[in-house]
């Protein structure tokens, strides 16, 4: 009946709290940066631009000024590791690293991001929680081998982080949307809190090497690429209230990707226009908004084609090759972050178990 009551879960819709206003902001923040560079033929710099937006996914249901002070924090954090991702990729071409060189260097890089990364976001009680958007931001644009002038690369970043931040505050024009201008006093971190922050920031340091250590080898032995989506899938399992709820969430980050595949495979089918595809990630980002809070495998059939449209943009591929990584990476780094959750639980039932037979002898 547990089994069947988690499996129940997996698939049962929270109901909506205004998810529409977010959606709305997020779609608008990704569309209109990367429409202009469509117009102006810059897609060199789409990716740069698509994780400037994600700016406006934090503070979603936050007052006007709470909002814009963690919209500041956030995008700032972004164009920080924008920024040293760009470096890193530049760093490794300076050197003359050879791509399996490069490659260890990006897996060990993208580890250290996603510690560092979550203990920061876990020290501001940011939401979403973890470091998940840093994780990907920082490998996708570090695995770029041909970038842009560095200077290009920050200004599409910059303007549209700040582009988010104006959207994030535009429904103070509208005085039945206006809220109050004030700014709550920030809760403290209690020492529990600051413990398990740290102990979280080792979570995702352990599933982040581990599932990219892991996608590498085998990445390496069987033809497969993008590490880095397993890095971030492995992820996914951390963030949760308890270990069946973890547990869960890898396994509709599966489900969701596989569904999200077959809706790309549709999309792909058409053989869109730049201008189209800009489009298609726009629907997507507002779809994925619209659940991400409620149904997470449903919202992953959003993100799937929104990360994969995102990546084709700025490094255009195969698109069969994609998928497949896509799928096969998603799966590794799942089951990698299931194993981290299930791990420490099962290491503190047999040592329950270890001491109740010690106490019974």
């Amino acid at each position: 009946m547990t089994h069947v009551k988690l499996f129940a879960e997996m698939f049962t819709i929270a109901p909506g709290n205004k998810d529409h206003h977010v959606a709305i902001r997020c779609a608008v923040g990704v569309f209109i940066p990367l429409i202009i560079l469509v117009l102006i033929d810059r897609m060199d710099l789409a990716i740069f631009a698509s994780f400037g937006a994600f700016t406006g996914i934090y503070g979603r249901g936050e007052l006007h000024r709470k909002r814009l002070f963690i919209q500041v924090r956030a995008g700032s954090l972004m164009l920080l590791v924008i920024l040293l991702a760009t470096l890193s990729a530049r760093a490794g071409q300076a050197l003359g690293l050879s791509d399996a060189a490069g490659t260890w260097t990006q897996v060990a890089a993208t580890t250290l991001v996603a510690g560092a990364c979550s203990l920061v976001i876990a020290w501001w009680r940011h939401r979403p929680a973890g470091s998940l958007f840093h994780i990907f931001a920082f490998a996708a644009i570090a695995s770029i081998p041909h970038q842009p002038p560095l200077w290009q690369c920050m200004l599409a970043s910059v303007v549209t982080t700040v582009f988010c931040l104006l959207i994030g505050i535009s429904s103070r024009v509208v005085r039945s949307r206006r809220t109050p201008w004030a700014m709550p006093e920030p809760a403290r971190l209690t020492p529990d809190e600051k413990r398990a922050a740290r102990l979280e920031a080792v979570g995702y340091l352990v599933a982040a090497g581990l599932a990219g250590t892991l996608a590498t080898v085998v990445g390496q032995r069987l033809g497969f690429g993008h590490n880095y989506w397993a890095m971030v899938a492995a992820v996914v399992p951390l963030v949760g209230r308890t270990t069946r709820h973890r547990v869960a969430r890898g396994i509709q980050r599966i489900i969701g990707t596989v569904l999200g595949l077959i809706v790309l495979a549709g999309v792909l089918l058409l053989n869109p226009a730049p201008w189209q595809t800009v489009l298609v990630i726009a629907v997507c980002q507002f779809g994925a908004e619209m659940f991400i809070a409620r149904q997470y495998v449903l919202a992953q059939v959003f993100v799937t084609p929104l990360a994969l449209s995102s990546t084709l943009l700025a490094a255009p591929a195969v698109p069969e090759v994609l998928l497949r990584d896509r799928i096969v990476e998603t799966v590794i780094g799942a089951a990698v972050g299931i194993a981290v959750v299930v791990t420490p639980a099962i290491w503190r039932r047999l040592r329950a178990g270890s001491r109740a037979q010690r106490v019974a002898a």
